[in-house]
């Protein structure tokens, strides 16, 4: 793991946390109690707050940047408890509440919210603004309602995020691999 400053503001990053080789942390970054973020991702809180809550995973190759207030508006990048963000996703000045799940590949972009439980499909696009709703699933390019969750998938979802802690802590060598 590289961590950077940027002007006076370091990483902070919780002791419990993973963050594996090769991945980016820079200036103004919060993570969480045993979040993990994988290989190769880069976190760039240079001009304004990337803030990951607990137990979070940002998964291998993942790029997370914010807004600058260079239109006269800024925005932080917010990431909630439990959050699954996954492999490539690009997240941009938005808020992803907790348990909620940003697909491979998918792209959410400037003032977007994923409410608690809500799922971004894998490769979508979120553009601006846009709110996917607790519990609702968007999918396409750009992103619109497809439908609610199952019961099912809510619950595969959470267990997603704790298998990621589990994961993690292997990975720290704190745990034995799965036969």
């Amino acid at each position: 793991m590289t961590s950077y400053p940027f002007g006076d503001t370091r990483p902070s990053i919780a002791d419990t946390a993973f963050v594996a080789p090769g991945a980016r942390i820079i200036g103004n970054v919060t993570i969480g109690e045993d979040s993990s973020i994988w290989y190769n991702c880069v976190l760039r809180g240079d001009v304004e707050a990337i803030i990951i809550g607990a137990r979070s995973n940002i998964q291998d190759g993942s790029v997370i940047h914010v807004s600058g207030a260079y239109d006269g508006s800024s925005g932080p990048t917010i990431i909630g408890d439990d959050v699954l963000v996954g492999h490539l996703v690009m997240l941009h000045a938005c808020t992803i509440e907790n348990h909620g799940f940003i697909g491979m590949g998918a792209i959410v972009m400037d003032a977007c919210v994923v409410q608690e439980g809500g799922m971004l499909a894998a490769g979508a696009m979120l553009t601006p603004g846009k709110t996917i709703g607790r519990g609702e699933l968007w999918a396409g390019r750009p992103a619109k309602f497809l439908r609610m969750l199952t019961e099912a998938e809510v619950a595969r979802n959470r267990y997603g995020a704790s298998g990621y802690v589990r994961l993690a802590k292997m990975h720290k060598g704190e745990g034995s691999p799965p036969l």
